[in-house]
C-alpha cells in the first residue's frame, strides 16, 4: 500500500469544534449553480456511457470484479489515489485538497439475482451462479445509478476545487444487497488504514419524481435479519401419512401461525414484518420429505420490536415440531444491518442547502423506508452521515400513477425499474456535490 494511503485524517482541535458548531458556515449554492451544472452538461454524455455499460454488465454481490476495476480505473484518471481490494472487491479512493474535514461519499457495486423485463437497448442479458443455480443478473435497484452519479460527484468536486478544502473519501462497497458488504469492507480495517471520515453521505434511487430528492432525519431504513429454519420429519409414502411425521405441514402452520406474533403480540403501531420468502421441500407429489426448509427476512426500527419478533419467531417454531411430535427444528436468526439513522443536525443542514438549490417544493420529507441497507455499519462506527433518496421516475406518470386506477409505478428491485437516466444523474451529481462542499466550508 502507498504510505499516502495509511496516513490517518486528522483536523486540529479548532477546526473540529468549528465544523460541530451550529454556527458553521453554509454554502450559498446559487453562486455556484451556473459553474456546476455547467460541468455536470459537459460530463453527461461521457456518464451516460458509463451508466449503460454498468446497467448492461451487472455482477452479483462479492464478484463484483469488472464493475470494481471499472471505477477505480475512472478515479485514477481523476487524480485519486485508489485503494483496491477492501472487504474483497470494495475499493476506497482518496483526494486531497488542504486542511479540512474528510468526507466520505459511498456508493454500491452489486446488482441482483433476478431478470430484467424493461426492453432499454441496454437492458441486462447478464448471468450468473447464484446458490448453486443460473440466475439472470440486473441493476433493479439502482445501483448504476449510484455508481455513475458518484463518478460524476468526484468529477464535479475537482472542477470546484478552488470552492472547498479537506479530503474526499469516495467508497465503493460491494454486495450491498447482502447487507455484508459494509461490515467486510470494515473488518478488513477500512477506516483503520484510510482514516475515519467526518462526515459521510450517500444516495439511493426512488420512485419520485426526478428533479426531488426525500429525506428523512432519524432512522431511515430498517434493522435487517434473516431467519434460516429447518424442520425434521419422518419420510413416508404420500398415501401413509401416519407411517410419517410431515414436515411440510408443520413448515405451513408456522408461515401461517408466526403472523399472530406480528398481529398479536407486537404494539400495532410500531413497524414489524416478518416474511417468509422461500420454502424448501421434497422432490415428488406422493413423498412425504423428512425436512422442509424456510428462508426469510424480519424487518423492524426498533431494537426491543426487533427482539420481541425473534422471541415469537422461535416459540412458533418449536411449538410447530412439538405438536407433531417432531425433533426441535434447527433455527438460525441472524441479525443483518441495523437502521440507518441519519443524523439529525447534518440534515437540517443538508436540506436547507437542497431547498436553496432545487426549491422548496423538490425537497420533500418522507417516511422511513421499510427497506434496509447497511450503509449503517458505517454510521454505527460514529461519523455522522445523511442517507437520501433520489427521485428517478417521469412526473406525469408518478402523478398519473396516484389517481385512482392509475397505472402502478415499478418500484426497486421490479424487474421494470427503470431510472430516466438524464434528470436523474444531473439531480444526484448536484445535490452530492453541495452536500459534500457544504461541510468543507
Amino acid at each position: 500500500m502507498h504510505p499516502s494511503l495509511t496516513r490517518k485524517f486528522c483536523i486540529t482541535a479548532a477546526l473540529a469544534a468549528s465544523l460541530t458548531s451550529t454556527q458553521a458556515a453554509e454554502l450559498d449554492p446559487q453562486p455556484l449553480k451556473p459553474q456546476l451544472q455547467q460541468l455536470i452538461a459537459q460530463m453527461y454524455p461521457q456518464m451516460r456511457d458509463i451508466y449503460e455499460d454498468l446497467h448492461a454488465n451487472p455482477e452479483l454481490g462479492f464478484e463484483e470484479t469488472r464493475t470494481a476495476a471499472k471505477l477505480a480505473a475512472e478515479m485514477r484518471k481523476l487524480g485519486f489515489e485508489v485503494t483496491e481490494g477492501i472487504g474483497k472487491t470494495g475499493l476506497v479512493a482518496i483526494y486531497r485538497n488542504g486542511a479540512g474535514p474528510a468526507v466520505m461519499v459511498r456508493t454500491e457495486l452489486d446488482a441482483l439475482p433476478m431478470e430484467e423485463k424493461t426492453d432499454l437497448p441496454y437492458a441486462s442479458k447478464a448471468k450468473a451462479q447464484y446458490n448453486g443455480k443460473e440466475s439472470f443478473v440486473a441493476h433493479s435497484c439502482g445501483h448504476d445509478m449510484h455508481m455513475t452519479s458518484w463518478l460524476g460527484t468526484a468529477q464535479a468536486l475537482l472542477g470546484l476545487k478552488k470552492q472547498w478544502k479537506g479530503t474526499l473519501m469516495f467508497v465503493a462497497q460491494p454486495s450491498e444487497e447482502t447487507v455484508t458488504g459494509a461490515k467486510a469492507m470494515l473488518a478488513d480495517g477500512l477506516f483503520q488504514k484510510l482514516g475515519k471520515p467526518d462526515y459521510a453521505f450517500a444516495l439511493h434511487t426512488g420512485s419520485m419524481p426526478y428533479g426531488t430528492v426525500g429525506y428523512v432525519a432519524g432512522a431511515a431504513t430498517s434493522n435487517s435479519d434473516s431467519l434460516d429454519i429447518t424442520f425434521h420429519g419422518r419420510g413416508s409414502h404420500g398415501s401413509m401419512p401416519d407411517k410419517g411425521i410431515d414436515p411440510v405441514l408443520m413448515a405451513s402452520r408456522f408461515v401461517v401461525d408466526v403472523q399472530g406474533v406480528v398481529s398479536r403480540e407486537k404494539d400495532p403501531m410500531e413497524f414489524g414484518v416478518v416474511t417468509v420468502g422461500a420454502f424448501n421441500a421434497g422432490s415428488a407429489g406422493n413423498i412425504i420429505p423428512d425436512q422442509a426448509r424456510l428462508l426469510g427476512t424480519i424487518r423492524t426500527y426498533k431494537s426491543e420490536v426487533r427482539s420481541k419478533l425473534h422471541d415469537g419467531i422461535e416459540r412458533s417454531a418449536k411449538a410447530q415440531a412439538a405438536m407433531s411430535g417432531a425433533p426441535a427444528p434447527e433455527i438460525r436468526l441472524t441479525k443483518g444491518s441495523d437502521a440507518v439513522v441519519n443524523d439529525a443536525a447534518l440534515v437540517n443542514r443538508t436540506v436547507r442547502l437542497f431547498k436553496a438549490a432545487l426549491g422548496d417544493k423538490n425537497v420533500l420529507p418522507i417516511p422511513p423506508a421499510t427497506a434496509s441497507e447497511d450503509f449503517s455499519d458505517f454510521i454505527n462506527q460514529g461519523v455522522p452521515s445523511m442517507f437520501y433518496i433520489l427521485g428517478v421516475s417521469d412526473p406525469q406518470k408518478v402523478a398519473q400513477a396516484s389517481q385512482p386506477g392509475g397505472k402502478p409505478l415499478p418500484f426497486n428491485h421490479s424487474p421494470f425499474f427503470a431510472p430516466e437516466p438524464e434528470p436523474t444523474f444531473k439531480t444526484g451529481v448536484e445535490t452530492m456535490t453541495l452536500a459534500v462542499m457544504n461541510v468543507m466550508q
